[in-house]
Protein backbone atom coordinates (compact mmCIF):
# COMPACT_ATOMS: atom_id res chain seq x y z
CA UNK A 1 0.00 0.00 0.00
CA UNK A 2 1.20 3.59 -0.58
CA UNK A 3 2.72 5.72 2.17
CA UNK A 4 -0.04 7.82 3.75
CA UNK A 5 0.40 11.58 4.17
CA UNK A 6 -1.05 13.32 7.22
CA UNK A 7 -1.31 17.08 7.62
CA UNK A 8 -3.34 19.52 9.70
CA UNK A 9 -6.31 21.71 8.88
CA UNK A 10 -4.27 24.90 8.49
CA UNK A 11 -3.06 23.49 5.14
CA UNK A 12 -6.11 24.82 3.25
CA UNK A 13 -6.29 21.69 1.08
CA UNK A 14 -9.76 21.31 -0.41
CA UNK A 15 -11.56 18.22 0.97
CA UNK A 16 -12.01 16.70 -2.49
CA UNK A 17 -8.28 17.09 -3.21
CA UNK A 18 -7.34 15.51 0.11
CA UNK A 19 -9.66 12.61 -0.66
CA UNK A 20 -8.24 12.17 -4.17
CA UNK A 21 -4.69 11.76 -2.85
CA UNK A 22 -5.55 9.98 0.38
CA UNK A 23 -4.30 12.83 2.60
CA UNK A 24 -5.47 12.60 6.20
CA UNK A 25 -6.23 16.00 7.77
CA UNK A 26 -6.11 16.45 11.55
CA UNK A 27 -8.21 19.37 12.81
CA UNK A 28 -6.70 22.24 14.77
CA UNK A 29 -8.86 23.99 17.34
CA UNK A 30 -10.56 27.36 17.74
CA UNK A 31 -11.53 28.10 21.33
CA UNK A 32 -14.60 30.37 21.44
CA UNK A 33 -15.45 31.27 24.99
CA UNK A 34 -15.88 27.88 26.64
CA UNK A 35 -16.39 25.97 23.39
CA UNK A 36 -13.77 23.95 21.49
CA UNK A 37 -14.43 24.06 17.74
CA UNK A 38 -12.47 21.60 15.58
CA UNK A 39 -11.55 23.29 12.31
CA UNK A 40 -13.10 21.57 9.33
CA UNK A 41 -15.22 19.33 11.55
CA UNK A 42 -17.42 21.52 13.75
CA UNK A 43 -19.42 24.57 12.75
CA UNK A 44 -18.23 27.90 14.11
CA UNK A 45 -20.99 29.52 16.20
CA UNK A 46 -22.71 32.28 14.23
CA UNK A 47 -23.01 34.96 15.29
CA UNK A 48 -20.06 34.76 17.64
CA UNK A 49 -21.04 35.24 21.30
CA UNK A 50 -20.78 38.90 22.26
CA UNK A 51 -17.54 39.59 24.10
CA UNK A 52 -16.30 36.02 23.71
CA UNK A 53 -12.53 35.47 23.80
CA UNK A 54 -11.33 33.65 20.68
CA UNK A 55 -8.02 31.79 20.69
CA UNK A 56 -6.54 28.82 18.84
CA UNK A 57 -4.88 25.58 19.83
CA UNK A 58 -2.86 22.95 17.98
CA UNK A 59 -3.56 19.24 17.75
CA UNK A 60 -2.59 17.27 20.85
CA UNK A 61 -0.13 14.34 20.99
CA UNK A 62 -3.08 12.05 21.64
CA UNK A 63 -4.99 13.25 18.60
CA UNK A 64 -1.92 12.87 16.40
CA UNK A 65 -1.07 9.44 17.80
CA UNK A 66 -4.55 8.28 16.83
CA UNK A 67 -4.29 9.85 13.36
CA UNK A 68 -0.84 8.38 12.71
CA UNK A 69 -1.93 4.94 13.91
CA UNK A 70 -4.91 4.89 11.54
CA UNK A 71 -2.76 6.15 8.67
CA UNK A 72 -0.12 3.49 9.34
CA UNK A 73 -2.78 0.80 9.25
CA UNK A 74 -4.03 2.19 5.93
CA UNK A 75 -0.50 2.06 4.53
CA UNK A 76 -0.22 -1.61 5.53
CA UNK A 77 3.05 -0.74 7.26
CA UNK A 78 4.65 1.23 4.41
CA UNK A 79 4.80 4.29 6.60
CA UNK A 80 3.35 7.73 7.35
CA UNK A 81 4.66 11.15 6.40
CA UNK A 82 3.27 13.94 8.60
CA UNK A 83 3.66 17.51 7.34
CA UNK A 84 2.59 20.22 9.79
CA UNK A 85 2.25 23.95 10.34
CA UNK A 86 5.43 25.79 11.37
CA UNK A 87 6.52 24.99 14.90
CA UNK A 88 7.01 28.74 15.37
CA UNK A 89 3.26 29.27 14.89
CA UNK A 90 1.79 26.25 16.64
CA UNK A 91 2.60 23.44 19.05
CA UNK A 92 1.32 20.89 16.53
CA UNK A 93 4.74 19.92 15.15
CA UNK A 94 6.11 19.28 18.66
CA UNK A 95 3.01 17.24 19.49
CA UNK A 96 3.60 15.29 16.28
CA UNK A 97 7.24 14.68 17.17
CA UNK A 98 6.19 13.27 20.53
CA UNK A 99 3.53 11.09 18.92
CA UNK A 100 5.92 9.77 16.25
CA UNK A 101 8.35 8.46 18.88
CA UNK A 102 5.97 5.59 19.56
CA UNK A 103 6.04 4.25 16.00
CA UNK A 104 9.65 3.07 15.68
CA UNK A 105 10.57 5.12 12.61
CA UNK A 106 7.43 4.30 10.63
CA UNK A 107 6.22 7.89 11.01
CA UNK A 108 8.38 10.79 9.81
CA UNK A 109 7.65 14.44 10.55
CA UNK A 110 8.27 17.55 8.43
CA UNK A 111 8.06 21.11 9.73
CA UNK A 112 6.76 23.02 6.69
CA UNK A 113 7.95 26.28 8.29
CA UNK A 114 4.78 27.79 6.87
CA UNK A 115 1.00 27.48 6.82
CA UNK A 116 -1.91 27.61 4.35
CA UNK A 117 -0.69 26.29 0.97
CA UNK A 118 2.88 26.87 2.19
CA UNK A 119 2.00 23.72 4.10
CA UNK A 120 -0.58 22.39 1.66
CA UNK A 121 1.69 22.15 -1.37
CA UNK A 122 4.41 20.12 0.44
CA UNK A 123 1.75 17.75 1.74
CA UNK A 124 0.15 17.49 -1.69
CA UNK A 125 3.50 16.96 -3.44
CA UNK A 126 4.39 14.22 -0.96
CA UNK A 127 1.04 12.51 -1.52
CA UNK A 128 1.60 12.56 -5.29
CA UNK A 129 4.94 10.79 -4.85
CA UNK A 130 3.31 8.28 -2.51
CA UNK A 131 0.52 7.61 -5.01
CA UNK A 132 3.16 7.00 -7.69
CA UNK A 133 4.73 4.31 -5.50
CA UNK A 134 7.48 6.25 -3.72
CA UNK A 135 8.77 4.89 -0.44
CA UNK A 136 8.80 6.80 2.85
CA UNK A 137 12.21 8.31 2.19
CA UNK A 138 11.21 9.60 -1.26
CA UNK A 139 7.95 11.01 0.08
CA UNK A 140 9.78 12.74 2.94
CA UNK A 141 12.42 14.24 0.65
CA UNK A 142 9.76 15.56 -1.71
CA UNK A 143 7.91 17.31 1.11
CA UNK A 144 11.14 18.90 2.36
CA UNK A 145 12.06 20.05 -1.16
CA UNK A 146 8.72 21.77 -1.79
CA UNK A 147 8.62 23.28 1.70
CA UNK A 148 12.08 24.78 1.17
CA UNK A 149 11.04 26.39 -2.12
CA UNK A 150 7.76 27.93 -0.99
CA UNK A 151 7.48 31.63 -0.11
CA UNK A 152 4.45 33.04 1.71
CA UNK A 153 3.65 36.77 1.79
CA UNK A 154 0.70 38.30 3.63
CA UNK A 155 -1.03 41.65 3.86
CA UNK A 156 -3.32 42.25 6.81
CA UNK A 157 -5.64 45.21 7.25
CA UNK A 158 -4.66 45.46 10.91
CA UNK A 159 -1.99 43.76 13.01
CA UNK A 160 -4.13 43.66 16.17
CA UNK A 161 -5.12 40.02 15.68
CA UNK A 162 -1.53 38.87 15.16
CA UNK A 163 -0.28 40.86 18.15
CA UNK A 164 -3.00 39.51 20.45
CA UNK A 165 -2.22 35.97 19.35
CA UNK A 166 1.53 36.44 19.89
CA UNK A 167 2.31 35.77 16.22
CA UNK A 168 4.12 39.10 15.76
CA UNK A 169 5.83 41.41 18.24
CA UNK A 170 4.24 44.50 19.75
CA UNK A 171 6.86 46.78 18.17
CA UNK A 172 6.05 45.45 14.70
CA UNK A 173 2.35 45.82 15.41
CA UNK A 174 2.82 49.49 16.21
CA UNK A 175 4.42 49.96 12.79
CA UNK A 176 1.23 48.68 11.23
CA UNK A 177 -1.02 51.18 13.00
CA UNK A 178 1.19 54.25 12.57
CA UNK A 179 -0.15 56.56 9.86
CA UNK A 180 -2.57 53.84 8.74
CA UNK A 181 0.30 51.76 7.34
CA UNK A 182 -0.49 48.50 5.53
CA UNK A 183 2.33 46.09 6.35
CA UNK A 184 3.62 43.34 4.08
CA UNK A 185 4.64 40.30 6.13
CA UNK A 186 6.52 37.17 5.10
CA UNK A 187 7.65 33.88 6.56
CA UNK A 188 11.32 33.69 7.54
CA UNK A 189 12.62 30.55 9.27
CA UNK A 190 9.04 29.64 10.12
CA UNK A 191 8.26 33.00 11.73
CA UNK A 192 5.96 35.71 10.43
CA UNK A 193 7.95 38.95 10.28
CA UNK A 194 7.58 42.41 8.82
CA UNK A 195 8.96 42.67 5.27
CA UNK A 196 8.12 46.29 4.49
CA UNK A 197 5.62 49.05 5.16
CA UNK A 198 3.27 50.61 2.64
CA UNK A 199 0.65 53.31 3.02
CA UNK A 200 -2.27 51.63 1.26
CA UNK A 201 -3.64 48.16 0.62
CA UNK A 202 -3.19 48.72 -3.12
CA UNK A 203 0.52 49.39 -2.68
CA UNK A 204 0.93 46.46 -0.30
CA UNK A 205 -0.66 44.05 -2.77
CA UNK A 206 1.44 45.45 -5.62
CA UNK A 207 4.56 44.72 -3.55
CA UNK A 208 3.37 41.18 -2.87
CA UNK A 209 2.63 40.55 -6.55
CA UNK A 210 6.00 41.94 -7.58
CA UNK A 211 7.89 39.85 -5.02
CA UNK A 212 5.98 36.69 -5.93
CA UNK A 213 6.62 37.16 -9.66
CA UNK A 214 10.31 37.84 -9.11
CA UNK A 215 10.74 34.71 -7.05
CA UNK A 216 8.72 32.53 -9.43
CA UNK A 217 11.09 33.30 -12.30
CA UNK A 218 10.34 31.93 -15.77
CA UNK A 219 9.86 28.24 -15.06
CA UNK A 220 6.79 26.41 -13.75
CA UNK A 221 5.47 27.58 -10.40
CA UNK A 222 2.69 26.53 -8.05
CA UNK A 223 0.78 29.54 -6.74
CA UNK A 224 -1.92 30.07 -4.13
CA UNK A 225 -3.94 33.14 -3.20
CA UNK A 226 -5.69 33.12 0.17
CA UNK A 227 -8.10 35.61 1.65
CA UNK A 228 -10.40 36.19 4.60
CA UNK A 229 -13.73 37.72 3.65
CA UNK A 230 -12.15 39.39 0.61
CA UNK A 231 -12.98 37.21 -2.43
CA UNK A 232 -13.02 40.02 -5.00
CA UNK A 233 -9.64 41.32 -3.87
CA UNK A 234 -8.24 37.77 -3.98
CA UNK A 235 -9.47 37.27 -7.55
CA UNK A 236 -7.85 40.54 -8.62
CA UNK A 237 -4.54 39.41 -7.11
CA UNK A 238 -4.87 35.99 -8.77
CA UNK A 239 -5.48 37.58 -12.17
CA UNK A 240 -2.46 39.87 -11.75
CA UNK A 241 -0.31 36.85 -10.86
CA UNK A 242 -1.52 34.95 -13.92
CA UNK A 243 -0.34 37.86 -16.06
CA UNK A 244 3.01 38.24 -14.28
CA UNK A 245 3.84 34.52 -13.95
CA UNK A 246 3.36 32.94 -17.39
CA UNK A 247 4.19 29.35 -16.41
CA UNK A 248 1.88 28.71 -13.47
CA UNK A 249 1.60 24.93 -13.18
CA UNK A 250 -1.31 25.06 -10.74
CA UNK A 251 -3.15 27.72 -8.80
CA UNK A 252 -5.36 27.63 -5.72
CA UNK A 253 -7.61 30.55 -4.76
CA UNK A 254 -9.32 29.94 -1.44
CA UNK A 255 -10.56 31.44 1.78
CA UNK A 256 -8.41 30.59 4.77
CA UNK A 257 -9.82 28.64 7.67
CA UNK A 258 -10.89 29.72 11.11
CA UNK A 259 -7.55 29.02 12.83
CA UNK A 260 -5.41 31.24 10.59
CA UNK A 261 -8.30 33.67 10.21
CA UNK A 262 -8.40 34.23 13.96
CA UNK A 263 -4.86 35.62 13.76
CA UNK A 264 -4.87 37.60 10.51
CA UNK A 265 -8.33 39.13 10.64
CA UNK A 266 -10.82 40.10 7.90
CA UNK A 267 -9.42 41.57 4.70
CA UNK A 268 -6.15 39.66 4.83
CA UNK A 269 -4.59 38.45 1.58
CA UNK A 270 -1.85 35.84 1.35
CA UNK A 271 0.17 34.72 -1.66
CA UNK A 272 2.22 31.53 -1.78
CA UNK A 273 4.59 30.85 -4.67
CA UNK A 274 6.63 27.68 -5.14
CA UNK A 275 9.10 27.82 -8.06
CA UNK A 276 9.39 24.48 -9.81
CA UNK A 277 5.84 23.56 -8.88
CA UNK A 278 4.57 20.78 -6.66
CA UNK A 279 3.84 18.01 -9.15
CA UNK A 280 5.88 14.86 -9.65
CA UNK A 281 7.15 15.93 -13.08
CA UNK A 282 9.09 18.85 -11.58
CA UNK A 283 10.82 16.98 -8.75
CA UNK A 284 14.29 18.29 -9.59
CA UNK A 285 13.29 21.89 -10.41
CA UNK A 286 15.24 24.68 -8.73
CA UNK A 287 14.05 28.20 -7.91
CA UNK A 288 14.51 30.50 -10.90
CA UNK A 289 14.56 33.85 -9.10
CA UNK A 290 15.83 35.51 -5.98
CA UNK A 291 13.44 35.25 -3.07
CA UNK A 292 13.47 35.73 0.67
CA UNK A 293 16.01 34.06 2.93
CA UNK A 294 16.29 30.32 2.39
CA UNK A 295 14.55 27.99 4.82
CA UNK A 296 16.73 25.58 6.73
CA UNK A 297 15.77 21.98 5.98
CA UNK A 298 12.74 20.90 8.02
CA UNK A 299 13.69 18.36 10.65
CA UNK A 300 12.72 14.74 10.89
Amino acid sequence: MPVVVVTDSSACIAPEVAQRYGIRVVPLHVLVGGSDVREGVDEMPQPLPQGATITTSGASPGELTEAYSRALDESAGDGVLAVHISRQLSGTWEAGRQAAEGFGGSVRIVDSQSTAMGLGYPALAAARVAKAGGDLRAVYERAVDVANRGRLLIMVDRLDHLRRGGRIGTAAALLGTALAMKPVLHMVDGKLVLKEKTRTATKALAKIIESAADYAGHGPAAVAVHHLQAPERAEEVAEALRERIPSISEMVVSEIGAVIGTHVGPGAIGVLVCPGGADAENMTAEPAGQGESTHPQPEN
